[in-house]
């Protein structure tokens, strides 16, 4: 059987390749498709379990509705909540350099300003730069393992307030009238704003992970000063490059990520040249903390602002 036509039924059938010692890994014998058989669906979870982003060369037989196909096996796919899908599709973003979105060059982890951030990324990459646009990757639980014992403590303590919301002209004073229109019109149409621990306790292994990245305005209960140094304290060791993955996209990779365990970074080193990834993801849990709390969503809004330019501009 042609490897591109191979389905696994264990991980062990699956031709893995780490990529870097604490997360990451290609795997080179599976041809992604809706239609591959349950087994073949879990020994992928399963490697996705143990490497938190696992990688798919040349995967140019999916389209949107291949890709939405294939993803839906991996859970309820569930689309952004602020920015519009994909013309033609259920719930794919798409992220174009050139486009209102921008470039998403900041670490984060998918849209934790909301309670139930997505469990689930699948990134495929549809027009590449000759050079630049790389994704780098962190391991979140990683990072948390490699905190001292005090550290631990002090972060299964703290909650941080996460929000789309922010100064968007002082943070990237360079960018485009489009980008600026768009975040403002549409990513902060419904302003949101959630608590979450910033250790949380993963559901189908236990393991802790922290939950911090750009989106982060605040800790719960310090001054604005206090927060933004426990948050780089904690942040940095996201961010150490032994616990991160750097990979090089060809047209037609696909990336599937946790997003529960990880954040991630867009190197926005391509200059004015085009790249277009589209994204498929999957629903998550609400977190739960290590004293059992759950995250808790403070605001869901309207932004009245945005909504007022916009019929005026109509």
């Amino acid at each position: 059987m042609a490897a591109s036509q191979f389905s696994p039924t264990t991980t062990s059938d699956l031709d893995i390749k780490p990529v870097a010692a604490r997360i990451g890994a290609q795997i080179d014998n599976v041809r992604l498709a809706g239609d591959l058989p349950d087994a073949a669906i879990a020994a992928i979870e399963a490697a996705l379990s143990k490497f938190k982003v696992i990688f798919f060369r040349n995967q140019s037989q999916l389209d949107d509705a291949e890709q939405e196909r294939f993803a839906a096996r991996l859970g309820t796919l569930v689309a952004h909540p602020t920015n519009p899908v994909r013309p033609g599709s259920a719930a794919i973003l798409e992220l174009d350099s050139t486009g209102g979105l921008g470039r998403a060059d900041r670490w984060h982890t998918d849209v934790t300003f909301v309670d139930a951030y997505p469990r689930l990324s699948l990134l495929r990459a549809v027009v590449v730069p000759p050079f630049g646009g790389d994704t780098v990757w962190a391991n979140t639980v990683a990072a948390y393992d490699g905190l001292s014992p005090a550290l631990k403590t002090l972060a299964e303590n703290l909650w941080a307030v996460h929000s789309n919301l922010y100064d968007y002209a002082a943070v990237r004073p360079q960018a485009s009238a489009a980008a600026a229109k768009h975040y403002e019109h549409e990513f902060t149409s419904t302003i949101y704003e959630t608590e979450h621990p910033v250790v949380r306790v993963l559901p189908r292994n236990g393991d802790r992970s922290l939950v911090l990245g750009y989106f982060v305005r605040r800790l719960v209960g310090y001054s604005q000063s206090e927060s933004n140094h426990l948050f780089e304290l904690f942040q940095s060791h996201v961010t150490r490059l032994e616990n991160t993955v750097r990979w090089r996209w060809s047209a037609g990779d696909v990336a599937i990520w946790d997003n529960t365990a990880t954040q991630h970074c867009a190197i926005n080193d391509y200059g004015d040249q085009k790249r277009v990834v589209r994204r498929s993801t999957v629903s998550g849990e609400v977190p739960v903390s290590v004293d059992d709390r759950t995250s808790v969503t403070r605001c869901r809004a309207t932004n009245s602002s945005a909504h007022s330019k916009q019929s005026a501009a109509a």
